[in-house]
């Protein structure tokens, strides 16, 4: 048996939108398909739980152990994006100031839940062992290094790394002209 699903068993589970080749483990947990959009040429691997309102562009890895946690507002990863292995993303937390309980186990109107969209613009990508919290923004070809905690908005073609992230040096962008040319050559061979 193969590791990951089927294209018939993907559309058995009920995603909003499923592209073509996306590779999902068998071993990944997927709540709520219905709010979930997985572009083209995505692969999800082992031990991942996807949860609430995510949109995963085109060419998007998610390595082994990663959480991602949309909620209501959501997650959304932009084309050519990854996130490594053992990271978490939220876009909801629990109000951890001690006015309010902090778990799923008591009625909402004990709990405050904290909340805000968070979108991975085209090309970022995030290291290892990585924490990204609600009502952010990680800007376009941002490098993230591994175990760092993301609680700001970041600019784009920058590297950032520690606990909170700080900026550390720009990032070439010498990859959009690779883009370029990898999509001419695959709307190339798509056209025959």
């Amino acid at each position: 048996m193969d590791s990951f699903y089927s294209e018939d068993e993907l559309k058995a589970l009920g995603f909003k939108f499923i592209g073509q080749n996306v590779k999902l483990s068998r071993k990944a947990s997927v709540y709520s398909p219905e709010k979930i959009s997985l572009g083209h040429d995505v692969r999800i691997d082992d031990f991942c739980v996807i949860s609430g309102h995510i949109e995963i562009g085109n060419y998007v890895h998610i390595a082994a152990s990663c959480l991602l946690f949309g909620g209501n507002d959501g997650i959304v990863f932009e084309d050519f994006t990854g996130l490594s292995s053992r990271s978490a993303v939220y876009a909801e937390s629990d109000d951890y100031s001690g006015a309010y309980f902090t778990n799923p186990t008591l009625p909402a109107k004990y709990r405050h839940i904290i909340g805000g969209g968070v979108v991975v613009k085209k090309h970022a990508i995030i290291g290892s062992g990585c924490t990204i919290l609600p009502n952010v923004v990680i800007g376009e070809g941002c490098s993230i290094g591994a175990m760092s905690l993301i609680n700001k908005s970041l600019d784009g073609w920058k590297i950032y790394v520690g606990i909170p992230c700080h900026y550390v040096k720009d990032r070439s962008d010498d990859l959009l002209e690779m883009e370029v040319k990898f999509m001419e050559k695959s709307r190339q061979d798509f056209i025959g």
